[in-house]
This record gives C-alpha cells, sequence and structure tokens, in this order.
C-alpha cells in the first residue's frame, strides 16, 4: 500500500468561494456524505476530462477538414444520409466510400 501511496503525486492548490458557494458546497457535502474537497476535486477532474475530449474532437475534426482541402474527398449528404438511415434501422453496414 506504501508503494501505492508513493506513485500518487499530489499538489496543494488554493481556490477561492464565494461564501453563497461555499455553503452550497457544504450542503452538497453534507447529503452525499462527501467532503467538500472531495466534492471539488471530483467536479474539476470531470470538467478536465470533458474538456481533453473536447480539445481531441477539435483536432480530429481540423485534420479531417484539413484532408479535405488538399483531396477533395468527401461523401455527398444524400450518401450519408442514406448510410446513417441503415444505421438506424439497425443494419450494419460499412460507411459510404468518398469521392471526390
Amino acid at each position: 500500500m506504501q508503494a501505492l501511496k508513493a506513485q500518487v503525486r499530489t499538489k496543494p492548490v488554493s481556490l477561492k468561494l464565494d461564501a453563497s458557494l461555499k455553503a452550497r458546497l457544504d450542503v452538497i457535502a453534507v447529503a452525499k456524505d462527501r467532503s467538500a474537497h472531495w466534492l471539488m476535486q471530483n467536479a474539476i477532474e470531470t470538467f478536465v476530462v470533458k474538456e481533453e475530449q473536447q480539445e481531441k474532437l477539435w483536432l480530429e475534426a481540423k485534420a479531417i477538414h484539413e484532408h479535405y482541402e488538399l483531396t477533395g474527398m468527401h461523401v455527398s449528404e444524400d450518401r450519408a444520409d442514406a448510410w446513417l438511415a441503415q444505421l438506424e434501422a439497425g443494419n450494419d453496414i460499412d460507411p459510404p466510400e468518398c469521392q471526390s
């Protein structure tokens, strides 16, 4: 157990909350039988994961757009809609081929 604790490094930070928000946080902490510290840590972790996912999606979309600008390869709206309709109907089909 001691080896595990040695691997997990924490770094203290200071966070200022207005009195009203801190009071609301304390109410939630009591209701959930958790510390305010735990709730803040959990909220920050959730936020960071969401932001990382959004950044990853943005970078993927940017790369896809750049590829389109270079090659002109795309799937028409009609073909994409037909493919999506098949997926919604429960049919497991391959996506349509790109065209230029």
